[in-house]
């Protein structure tokens, strides 16, 4: 097992606009990108702070309508050198997998959810040209 660090913090958002613009300029962090999930429904924005993108915060808008008031971060990922290598070991493990298979995105990022001891979504996340 290798997590090389946590990769981002995903949180569901209403309007992606809206929050990409909230946390840049409110908050004081930098838009990397946007992109539209394979899915072709979900839009993904990656945002990180100013001077280092150690973690990045992912907003993700177009999963769920019914937000709770106070909002829902949706999961932790945390960054692998090998998505195939790491789905194996969390399923050798009985871990309980979300995804029956890794996804790929436009981007060539890969990645697998699974959960936590409390049902929280976790996510193993090989990024882009790794």
């Amino acid at each position: 097992m290798t997590v090389r660090k946590l990769e981002h913090v995903g949180i569901m958002v209403k309007d992606l606009e809206k929050s990409i613009s909230f946390y840049t300029e409110i908050i004081g962090l930098s838009h990397l990108y946007t992109m539209t999930h394979t899915n072709g429904v979900i839009r993904l924005a990656f945002l990180a702070g100013a001077d280092a993108q150690e973690t990045e915060l992912e907003l993700i808008e177009g999963y769920n309508s019914g937000l709770p008031a106070e909002g829902k971060t949706h999961h932790v990922a945390f960054t692998v050198d090998d998505a195939e290598a790491e789905f194996e070991r969390i399923k050798g493990l009985g871990v309980p997998l979300r995804d029956s298979e890794i996804t790929t995105l436009p981007n060539g990022a890969r990645y697998f959810f699974f959960y936590g001891p409390d049902g929280e979504f976790l996510e193993m996340f090989q990024p882009a040209g790794k």
